[in-house]
């Protein structure tokens, strides 16, 4: 018997977009034009550690620059490549366009395991990628702006974004050159969260559909359904640790570089979370049933699978076996496009990765906005809300004093009513806004469309549409 060959991530990519732009009435020449990566820059340098001059190899591709700064993370990672890194690029497109971020597509990856180095070492590392690329302006308030990926965080950010500001020493929009710096050196609070709240707040508004939950053979809310996590790094935590704690979802498996752990019962997700910081693995987690062959779990029973760490892990050979009848992509690519139609004819319902795992593009752009405008958010308007607010308190206290027994407040509306939003409260209800808006959007292609049949599908073609308006704008 023949082996099925896989298409590649970037296959994937392209074949998803193909599907979606086959149902468009797109000028070919448009369409080409959508579909292509613009450029891509390779770039090799040196850096002398131990004694020696390493070279390494980096990349930073921008996908589409119908709208400007283009946007995307830089991974650290063995695997990077210019095939993954396009890829990445044109899901950024496709993604900012979705949630309506007013970028283009870029991506980034410098191929290192950063394991393997001192944290002093990875900054000499990470600054010397940075100079190489804002000598060329892939790094640039208002033409390329990074952010975290694999491998990568707010220590990373923050030496990237200083090492710009050391090579423009005038520009009062430095700070705004990367997103996903630590809070004093110019972040955002709630960033971090960002990508697993945006998971949690794509599920809520999955589930006010009833007619949504029916297509995936389910009801009622996120309470009580059971959820198998792949990959406990920042999105993947952040999303167990939001829906167990704060809807009732039962996580049931995590499955980890080290095999994975099970227990029907319900895995106390912050638990687990430090004994992965202490012990770098799953291992010997006292709660819950380990298994050394950690993908086997993806085809335990739960109600949704929530692949949050690396592409392809849902592929042609294990499609077949998976039960979940919900997939939400929190990581990029985590379902090929083979397994996509296979687990398609099945009925799962997939909701898709250019939407799903869009909170951290979305506060990376709130976290931009603020950096331009050089004042955090809810700094004007806080104590005036809360001044208003009080005038209303003062009058129910009256009516209080007045009725007595008859009629008074809740013992704690006093002191929730008058607390004016601070800005992570802000940046949440922004990104539930977005996260809302951005899933009716592709909901009424899935339903209004009988030629649409997914929400990738459907998401492709908001996505697309939306580029092509652009790209018409600017005359093309």
């Amino acid at each position: 018997m023949t082996a099925i060959k896989e298409p590649s991530f970037r296959e994937s990519v392209d074949l998803m977009f193909n599907r979606a732009a086959a149902l468009m009435d797109l000028p070919p020449g448009l369409e080409e034009k959508i579909r292509v990566c613009n450029a891509t820059y390779t770039v090799r340098f040196g850096v002398r550690l131990r004694g020696q001059i390493h070279t390494f190899t980096g990349y930073r591709s921008v996908h589409s620059e119908h709208m400007e700064p283009v946007k995307g993370g830089i991974r650290y990672a063995m695997a990077v490549n210019q095939d993954e890194v396009e890829a990445l690029a044109a899901l950024m497109t496709y993604k900012c366009a979705l949630v309506e971020a007013p970028f283009g597509g870029s991506k980034g990856g410098l191929r290192i395991d950063p394991r393997k180095y001192e944290e002093h070492e990875l900054e000499q590392i990470t600054r010397r990628f940075a100079y190489e690329l804002a000598k060329r302006d892939l790094i640039n308030p208002s033409q390329n702006v990074p952010a975290p990926d694999m491998g990568t965080g707010e220590r990373e950010m923050a030496w990237m974004a200083d090492q710009y500001a050391r090579m423009n020493t005038t520009d009062i929009n430095a700070r705004a050159c990367v997103t996903g710096k630590p809070l004093n050196a110019g972040g955002i609070s709630g960033r971090v969260e960002a990508t697993g709240r945006g998971i949690q707040y794509a599920l809520r508004e999955f589930f006010r559909h009833p007619d949504d939950v029916k297509k995936a053979g389910m009801s009622g809310s996120l309470d009580g359904k059971r959820v198998i996590v792949q990959g406990l790094g920042n999105v993947g935590y952040h999303a167990a640790k939001f829906l167990s704690e704060e809807d009732g979802s039962l996580v049931v498996g995590i499955i980890e570089r080290d095999g994975a752990i099970y227990n029907p019962e319900g895995i106390d997700v912050e638990a687990v979370h430090q004994w992965i910081v202490k012990h770098g693995g799953v291992n010997g987690y006292p709660d819950a049933t380990h298994t050394a062959e950690g993908t086997a779990v993806l085809e335990e029973d739960c109600d949704i699978l929530i692949p949050a760490a690396l592409e392809g892990v849902i592929n042609l050979s294990n499609a077949e076996r998976i039960k979940a009848p919900l997939i939400i992509e929190a990581a990029n690519g985590p379902v090929t496009a083979g397994a996509d139609e296979v687990l398609r004819k099945k009925g799962t319902v997939i909701i898709p990765d250019m939407y799903a795992n869009a909170g951290g593009v979305t506060v990376s752009y709130f976290e931009w906005v603020k950096n331009l405008s050089h004042i955090r958010f809810g700094r004007m308007q806080r104590r005036q809300e809360e001044a208003r607010h009080e005038l209303i308190v003062k009058e129910l206290e009256r009516l209080d004093r007045y009725l007595g027994d008859a009629w008074s407040m809740s013992p704690d509306f006093k002191a929730k009513y008058l607390k004016g939003a601070d800005e992570l409260e802000l940046v949440r209800s922004g990104l539930d806004d977005t996260m809302r808006i951005a899933y009716q959007a592709m909901s009424e292609v899935w339903h209004d469309r009988d030629d649409v049949d997914d929400l990738r599908t459907a998401a492709y073609i908001v996505s697309i549409d939306r580029v092509a308006k652009s790209y018409r704008a600017k005359g093309l």
